[in-house]
């Protein structure tokens, strides 16, 4: 029975969950998030817990959906933040946490990085935030074999679903994510997609026209324009721009309306993981 019919639907349905990554990242990103969950196309967004502005991110992301988005690296070169647990391995020479996952997969304890991921997760919790599921900032979690074991056996402990990349990469990488993931129980959507470095209307559009049966999970990252955008991430800050833009468009809601498709969020995959039991 395939994950659509799992969750009520016929076996030609086709589930979307849209989610904006980086919520509590900047006070752009989570104005942004807060109105493409309330006004636009977006269900679902992913919380960065160590981030300056989370706790305003927690409040405003309350439209839809919040998953964790496991934070271990910090790209932006005179914008930083540090780790919960306060763990040496988990910083750079700086203090913070390092720009990129090479750097996290070299130097930091893999104890202390469970540690963190627990804390990170733990504190959403006690924030309030009916968890929904869990991926990672900048695929830290997801695309080395020892880190992404670490992220499933989180999700499992948590009893949480994932976001899961896709066959072609796991191939690439030699991961075997997927395999794991259902001998834990855990439940992925069907298909993951992004706009991300490519021109965000057309890219959703075709990822609208092309979206085949059963539950995919296409990601964004909004954020309003302004100071606070161009000072922190100049280089990326048009995708972004751009990103948000392309979920408050309501040409899109009416195309998904004619086209059959339906927006969820995380939680009933949650739900139904929950209840396997």
């Amino acid at each position: 029975m395939s994950l659509a019919e799992r969750l009520g639907y016929g076996p030609d349905a086709r589930l979307l969950i849209v989610n904006c990554d980086d919520l509590g990242s900047s006070a752009s990103a989570n104005r942004a998030t807060e109105q493409a969950l309330t006004e636009g196309l977006a269900t679902s967004a992913t919380l960065m817990v160590p981030c300056p502005w989370a706790l305003d991110g927690v409040r405003r992301g309350k439209a839809g959906g919040i998953g964790v988005h496991l934070t271990l690296t910090c790209e932006y070169p005179d914008y930083r933040w540090r780790s919960l647990t306060g763990a040496a391995c988990l910083h750079d020479h700086e203090g913070y946490m390092p720009t990129t996952a090479q750097a996290v997969w070299e130097k930091a304890d893999f104890d202390a990085v469970r540690a963190e991921c627990r804390a990170q997760i733990d504190q959403a919790y006690a924030w309030g935030v009916d968890v929904t599921h869990l991926d990672a900032h900048m695929g830290t979690m997801q695309l080395e074999p020892r880190y992404a074991a670490l992220f499933l056996e989180l999700a499992a402990a948590y009893d949480l679903p994932v976001r899961m990349v896709g066959t072609s990469v796991e191939q690439r990488l030699g991961l075997s994510a997927r395999a794991k993931a259902d001998e834990l129980g855990l439940i992925f959507p069907d298909k993951l997609v992004t706009t991300w470095a490519k021109p965000a209307k057309p890219t959703f559009e075709a990822i609208l026209e092309d979206l085949p049966p059963g539950v995919t999970e296409v990601y964004l990252h909004p954020v309003e324009d302004g100071p606070e955008l161009r000072a922190y991430d100049p280089h990326a800050s048009q995708i972004r721009i751009d990103d948000r833009a392309c979920l408050l468009d309501p040409a899109f809601k009416a195309r998904i309306a004619e086209l059959g498709i339906v927006l969820i969020d995380f939680a009933p995959l949650r739900d139904l993981q929950r209840a396997r039991g």
